[in-house]
This record gives C-alpha cells, sequence and structure tokens, in this order.
C-alpha cells in the first residue's frame, strides 16, 4: 500500500485578511511573494495587523499536501522540526488528529510561523519566521526516516538550507520513493536556481510549479515551460491558476480546466493541487484524472481562509471526486 512522507518547514499560519495592499507597500513586500523575517519583524508585523480579522492554521507548504492526502484516506507522515512551546503543540496535535503520523523533532526556539497577508483580490503574500523549522538539520536525516514510505513530498521552501535539502532527496532516491518536490515561490527558485536545477535532475520525479515559479526556472513560459520542467524529470506540472494546468510526461501533455469557484483566499491552493494529483498517482490513475483532482482539491480550498477545509467540504469534495472516477 502507497504510504506518503511529507517533510517541509512546520509552521502555524496567521491568516491576516488586509483591507487593501497599504501593509505590503509600507514592508516593501512584492505581492505574492514569500519573505522570511527575523522574530522582531514577524512581531512588528503581527502588531501592524492587530485590528485585522486572524485566523490560525497549522501550514507550510508540504504539511498542508500531506493535510489534504490525509483527508482522501492516504496513509501519511510528516517530518520537521517544532519549538516546545504552544503553536509546536498545536501543530503536533492538528497533524494527529488527522491521523498523520507526526514525525517531530524539538527545539528549544520558537516554532515557526507565516504571517499570511491576504489581499482583497485574494492573493496572499505571506511573511515567514521560520524559528525551530530552520534548525532542522542534515545530519537528523537518518535512512530510518522512509522506511515503511512509497512516495516523499518535499517543499522548495527548505533550499535555503542546501546540505539538508540535498541529504533528503539522496536518501530518499536511495530508498527507492517516488520524489516529488513543489518549487514553492518564484524568489524562492530565483535566488537558488542552479541547486535547484541540479537536484531536480539528480532526484526529483515529479516536480510542481505555478506560472512564475515555472518562469523562473526555465525563462520559458506555458507549453514551452512545462516542456523544459520534463526535460529532468518524470511528470511535470505547471499550474496556471484561472487557466487550469498542464501536464507533461514524456512526449505527452495533458491540458486540464479547473471548477467553478468564489475565490476567497488562494493560500493552499497549490498545496492542495498536489495532494490531489498525488492521491490520483498513487492509486494509478491517468494524468488527466491526476489532474482534474488536483483542480477539484485548489478550487475547493480557496472558498476559504486559510489551507484546511472542514468535514463539510471534505464529503462535497469525495461525493465530487465519485463523478470524476466514475
Amino acid at each position: 500500500m502507497s504510504k506518503i512522507l511529507g517533510m517541509g518547514n512546520a509552521l502555524v499560519d496567521i491568516l491576516t485578511r488586509m483591507e487593501n495592499d497599504e501593509i505590503l507597500e509600507n514592508l516593501e513586500f512584492p505581492k505574492g511573494s514569500m519573505q522570511l523575517v527575523d522574530a522582531d519583524t514577524s512581531a512588528k508585523i503581527l502588531e501592524q495587523t492587530a485590528s485585522l480579522p486572524k485566523e490560525q492554521a497549522s501550514g507550510g507548504s508540504a504539511a498542508n499536501t500531506i493535510h489534504g492526502l490525509s483527508n482522501l484516506g492516504v496513509n501519511t507522515g510528516f517530518f520537521g522540526k517544532i519549538g516546545k512551546d504552544e503553536m509546536g503543540a498545536f501543530f503536533k496535535s492538528d497533524m494527529s488528529a488527522k491521523n498523520i503520523e507526526p514525525l517531530l523533532l524539538e527545539s528549544d526556539m520558537d516554532s515557526g510561523k507565516a504571517v499570511a497577508l491576504i489581499s482583497p483580490d485574494s492573493e496572499r503574500t505571506f511573511a515567514t519566521y521560520l524559528g525551530a523549522a530552520c534548525e532542522l538539520a542534515a545530519d537528523e536525516i537518518t535512512e530510518d526516516l522512509f522506511k515503511g514510505y512509497s512516495h516523499f513530498h518535499i517543499e522548495g521552501y527548505l533550499v535555503y538550507n542546501q546540505p539538508l535539502i540535498e541529504k533528503a532527496l539522496q536518501m530518499a532516491k536511495e530508498s527507492r520513493l517516488i520524489v516529488s518536490l513543489d518549487l514553492a515561490s518564484f524568489n524562492v527558485v530565483e535566488d537558488n536556481l542552479a541547486f535547484l536545477k541540479d537536484m531536480v535532475a539528480k532526484y526529483v520525479d515529479i516536480l510542481f510549479a505555478n506560472e512564475e515559479e515555472a518562469k523562473a526556472f526555465t525563462q520559458k513560459e506555458n507549453h514551452e515551460a512545462v516542456n523544459a520542467m520534463a526535460e529532468d524529470c518524470n511528470i511535470a506540472i505547471l499550474k496556471l491558476g484561472k487557466e487550469g494546468s498542464l501536464i507533461r510526461q514524456f512526449n505527452e501533455t495533458v491540458q486540464v480546466g479547473i471548477i467553478d469557484a468564489n475565490s476567497i483566499d488562494t493560500t493552499g491552493a497549490g498545496d492542495l493541487y498536489a495532494a490531489g494529483f498525488l492521491y490520483g498517482l498513487v492509486n494509478y490513475l491517468p494524468l488527466q484524472k491526476c489532474g482534474e483532482l488536483g483542480a477539484l482539491l485548489s478550487g475547493k480550498v480557496i472558498e476559504v481562509v486559510g489551507p484546511k477545509m472542514d468535514e463539510t467540504r471534505w464529503n462535497t469534495i469525495k461525493a465530487e471526486m465519485d463523478k470524476i472516477l466514475n
């Protein structure tokens, strides 16, 4: 039976809905980017947004994907590092509540947090304080970690610790797991392009990217971008937002549309697309169906604030999945 291990920054998302983009301009954050900040800056942003409505959820790109997969009944685990604090306890309990094996190391640092600044048009910009998450080290990656797993899903945000991500990818391949990587954010790709290209060519089977990330990775767009992505991996997935997605394997390109959705917040859209796609993959479905499942999950999650959906929404998703699969 397939079992998927996720690895990424263990973060608690603080989802903040802005009335306009003035805060982004004051902070000089490019809209839609992920900015790494220190503890003081994180506290300053929380202070500036104190009067705005907020919600809290366990997050991090790979963790969101693993949550999605677990909600669909896939056996999953998650590896990361948390602090010995309230937010760390919240993250761990959220994993356990969803039957995700919590392979969580602990640090004396505060747990990581990501302030998601949500613009009126539903685009989100992240100010991420990694905290304990960034203390995860290459020497903590052991062969035992991968035992019992068939697939390994990792987020590109970990690339700021290059020895860590390289060791994880290498050991996953040596353990014969199928490896998927989500490129995470266009500025992450731009800052680490040569390294990421090398890692994809050596270790990655399935590569996920949105339009901006793919352009940063290939210097190309649309069909040309997904073709270039697929040169170094088995399956390349290019997420095009309202234009759907393109999936490339060998000489075949599949085009997938979107579902009708009332977009409120795009947080988690790419992560949940990956969950739907990987669910299809581990169930040996054709690429078209994998993409349609990805589109379904990403379309449903943008109708809520944050990357998590309640049981009622998941039941609706499962009913709509049956239509796709039959």
